[in-house]
């Protein structure tokens, strides 16, 4: 699309989503999606339905710290109209594997890049990504194939220092071997469609992959290695680490292509931030996964956001909605899912949680070219709800 185009269709897009906002949502946990209504509330961040406060009230709501970011490309066109929606923090996409990718030189241009828009290059990815393992950068570290995992964890902890060097504040990573698993997409609103999962409709169940059948011990002992080497140089460089949910997890005690998704529920995410406990060890905490974990996540996920963030152990969170449950969902809008977001932005706040909220697998939408008028909707979507919070 032409940039000045697309400045105009997608500004246009995210400055209606205040507006959205007033009439879409939920006025309490758990109310039907036609029932809900956002009439009553208060900007200033208290509860939905509660008077407007008195401006002469004394100590009034704290500022919310938390803000809106991206895991975008950094070319300057792209940067140029991020910034221009008050996305003023990034996760760098741009990065290889090699460790001479990761000099100083290089993760100072990057930084220096970033900057010159006003942006904040607040988190690179580590070479673990959320691909399936035969795709994978380092399959040895998952894998669990030394000699070679731990050349690749000596690569990720030069990694970690040269970060540290550069003044970057955080990396996020995988620990993933089936990599995202969907099954096709669904038609969501208006021409849109929306990304799948239904386990009981998933194909080659029984299909192993490279790394062949991973029981939880196994896949606990890789984790534990990975962890065992790196948390100790995240304290040394004071680096924070923060790790991608299992997406979705799978059920148990059957798996998934032989593959147990360890990572794959709450309880999974809790044993993982006590192993080698740290204030640099912790969550990429993408809210559409751990709600794909929930049987009822527009009533769950509160507990476990206030979990894990009462423990400051989110680093991160994708601010992702989706429609379903365990084992059965489709990936939407932030505003028309099972999940209430503003209330969770809400218990985000409430738990003083102070880094980035982005975007995360928006819908797609017939020639919305690479997303660019669904993505300018959810930063509009959080940028409005982080505002609603004060």
């Amino acid at each position: 699309m032409e940039r000045r185009r697309f400045l105009q269709t997608a500004g246009g897009a995210a400055a209606l989503v205040p507006a959205a906002l007033a009439q879409q949502g939920g006025a309490r946990q758990g109310a039907p999606q036609d029932q809900v209504s956002y009439a009553n509330y208060d900007t200033r961040g208290l509860i939905p339905g509660s008077r407007p406060a008195d401006p002469k009230v004394e100590n009034p709501p704290r500022k919310a710290k938390m803000h809106v970011g991206t895991q975008h490309t950094v070319d300057d066109v792209q940067l140029g109209i991020i910034s221009s929606f008050g996305v003023n923090h990034i996760c760098s996409t741009e990065i290889g594997p090699k460790v001479e990718d990761w000099s100083v030189d290089n993760l100072s241009r990057l930084k220096e890049r970033v900057e010159k828009h006003g942006i904040e290059l607040s988190m690179v990815p580590l070479p673990l990504p959320s691909a399936v393992i035969g795709k994978a950068e380092m399959p040895a570290v998952m894998q669990g194939q030394s000699p070679q995992r731990d050349r690749d964890i000596e690569a990720m902890q030069q990694m970690l220092r040269n970060c540290a060097k550069v003044g970057i504040p955080a990396v996020k990573y995988n620990m993933s071997i089936l990599g995202v698993q969907r099954i096709g997409r669904t038609p969501g609103r208006g021409s849109a469609t929306y990304s799948t999962w239904n386990y009981d409709k998933a194909p080659d169940k029984d299909k192993l992959t490279e790394a062949g059948v991973v029981s939880p011990d196994a896949f606990w002992e890789r984790i534990d290695y990975f962890l065992g080497r790196m948390v100790p140089v995240a304290n040394e460089t004071k680096v924070r680490m923060a790790c991608h949910p299992h997406d979705p997890g799978m059920p148990e005690p059957q798996g998934y292509r032989g593959v147990h998704r360890v990572l794959g529920s709450v309880a999974g995410l809790k044993k993982f931030v006590a192993m080698h406990e740290s204030p640099y060890h912790g969550l990429n905490f993408c809210q559409g996964t751990v709600s794909e974990m929930l049987a009822d996540p527009n009533r769950e996920i509160h507990d476990v956001i206030r979990y894990f963030g009462s423990r400051k152990k989110i680093f991160n969170v994708h601010f992702r909605n989706i429609r379903g449950h365990f084992g059965d969902f489709v990936e939407t809008f932030p505003d028309n899912g099972s999940v209430n977001m503003l209330a969770c932005a809400r218990t985000y706040y409430e738990v003083g949680y102070d880094h980035m909220i982005m975007p995360d697998h928006v819908p797609l939408i017939p020639g919305d070219k690479g997303g660019y008028q669904a993505f300018a909707f959810a930063f509009g979507y959080i940028q409005a709800a982080i505002q609603m919070l004060g």
